[in-house]
């Protein structure tokens, strides 16, 4: 059975909702990962402030607490312990470190706790007092009590005294501060991201408005026929005055010369078509009567043997011209959009009877048949159908030489649509003749020749077969096709509701004319 794939009608493209939705997107993330970059300046830079502050504060503390130390850990000769332990000084905070070191050994060292006693450090904590430099800048320390700012100053009586005050309240209000800008910068960015889609929204809804015109317009089909150009871009964003308004303005320009060049080149047409249709109704008079004196002079009057093949030449070409003139005639009729005349088609008995009727004239091929167990049954014209499959069988047998295969299909589609097909195995169709073998008078001018009559009636050479048509090769002079049967074929189909395509390469050529299901067409 012929394969007929399902083409789907391309829809036009969507001009709206991916552009326009991705440029706010855009616009709105720029603007947060400005504001995200500035809230991250700030954020660094108060840190820093504010770090470089509480250093400086803390230092200060810790110099005078180093000082009282110093001062109180003087010998008193009327002390009887010696030195007093500078942990004892008056004004000492809670949390102050204090040690005095001589000779390279902690003599002393404690912490003021919460409830002003003192607590020993351990060995860890002495190590880290060793280590410290004697009237070097303060610095940072990690101990068993916490983190501390320490000190360490060589007293005037030769003793190495060491203040520490605890880091904990810094940390804490950079803590603070930290989450605090968190916090702002957060309900910042959302403020902004909400504000910033609102006004960008409102901004591009100019541009949204262009789009809908556009793609409305880019659906419709300006390829013929009437077309009712009557979209425009609103007033609204249509005004000169700002760079949207400008391109809404030149838009709605360019739709009014389009449209105006539409409604020109329809009046043109429906001026060839009614003097194509006037002139064909006209014509069919004197070809009547030319056919019709033929007869009466074949019957009446006697002619030499060169005298009978004129006038049998003056009747084909009559006939020719009488088909020709019932073409133009049809297509005038289906451009007029007369609908056909429904009824049910059985396409499989149309089938087989276009086919027995081909295979008297052209018994050179070998004509074939692939149809369903069931009848295929179709609203249609039958006789305008028949032309259909007709035009077809006959553009094959035109375009083929002798001993070419040409199968003729029909079957039901998934979707209950009726496919009827016809298959050759010529040379194929020029695939630049391809696009265009349903345009009205379209012949390829290299396929005219078929290579079974040749130039003068002899054997064609290699040159006489060219890709065009259906196959590779066309009728002979005695056939010479007139551009319109494909064209009839396809108004047909169109006005039946259905489509017709062609596919073709070297050695198979198909054209597939699909129909809707009985219940679609009424």
């Amino acid at each position: 059975m012929p394969s007929f794939p399902d083409v789907a009608a391309a829809p036009g493209p969507d001009w709206r909702s991916p552009s326009t939705w991705h440029l706010r997107t855009r616009l709105v993330l720029v603007a947060m990962g400005l504001l995200v970059a500035i809230c991250g300046a700030v954020g660094v830079f108060s840190y820093i402030s504010m770090d470089s502050f509480l250093t400086r504060q803390l230092d200060e503390q810790l110099g005078a607490a180093a000082h009282r130390s110093s001062e109180f850990g003087r010998s008193d000769p009327d002390d009887p312990r010696g030195r007093p332990d500078p942990l004892e000084a008056r004004g000492q905070g809670i949390g102050t470190l204090n040690a005095r070191l001589q000779g390279g050994a902690v003599v002393s060292a404690g912490v003021l706790a919460g409830d002003a006693t003192r607590r020993s450090l351990s060995a860890d904590d002495n190590a880290v007092l060793l280590a410290l430099a004697p009237n070097a800048e303060p610095v940072d320390r990690t101990l068993s009590a916490g983190a501390y700012r320490l000190i360490a100053a060589t007293a005037p009586y030769g003793d190495v005294i060491v203040t520490g005050l605890p880091l904990a309240e810094k940390q804490s209000t950079l803590a603070s501060l930290v989450g605090t800008l968190g916090a702002v910068s957060a309900g910042g960015l959302i403020l902004v991201g909400l504000v910033g889609t609102a006004l960008i929204r409102r901004t591009m809804q100019p541009l949204e408005q262009l789009s809908e015109v556009a793609t409305k317009v880019s659906r419709l089909p300006l390829d013929a026929g009437e077309v009712a150009l009557g979209v425009r871009v609103p007033p609204s964003a249509a005004h000169p005055g700002t760079e949207v308004g400008s391109v809404g303005y030149a838009l709605n320009q360019m739709l009014e010369n389009v449209s105006n060049a539409l409604q020109a080149r329809q009046e043109s047409e429906m001026k060839v078509r009614q003097f194509v249709a006037d002139a064909s109704h006209e014509l069919r008079t004197p070809l009547t009567a030319i056919r019709g004196y033929t007869e009466l002079l074949r019957m009446t009057e006697h002619f030499t043997p060169d005298g009978e093949k004129s006038l049998a030449r003056v009747q084909s070409q009559s006939e020719r011209m009488t088909a020709l003139v019932e073409d133009l005639l049809l297509l005038a009729r289906l451009d007029e959009g007369q609908p056909p005349t429904f009824g049910n088609v059985d396409l499989t008995q149309l089938a087989v009877e276009t086919v027995s009727d081909e295979k008297v004239m052209a018994p050179d091929r070998i004509w074939q048949l692939e149809l369903p167990d069931e009848p295929v049954l179709v609203r249609g014209d039958s006789t305008q159908l028949h032309q259909v499959l007709a035009n077809l069988l006959s553009n094959a047998r035109k375009h083929t030489g002798p001993g070419t295969t040409v199968v003729t299909g029909v079957m039901r589609a998934a979707d209950g649509s009726a496919v009827v097909t016809v298959t050759d195995n010529g040379g194929g169709i020029a695939p630049e003749f391809v696009g265009r073998v349903f345009a009205r008078f379209a012949r390829a001018d290299a396929a005219r020749t078929n290579p079974a009559a040749g130039a003068a009636g002899g054997p064609a050479g290699p040159s006489a077969a060219p890709s065009a048509g259906t196959t590779a090769v066309a009728a002979p002079a005695s056939e010479g096709t007139s551009g319109l049967g494909l064209s009839i074929v396809y108004s047909i189909v169109q006005a039946h509701g259905g489509t017709v395509e062609v596919t073709s390469r070297p050695g198979r050529t198909q054209f597939a004319v699909r129909l809707p299901a009985a219940a679609a067409a009424s």
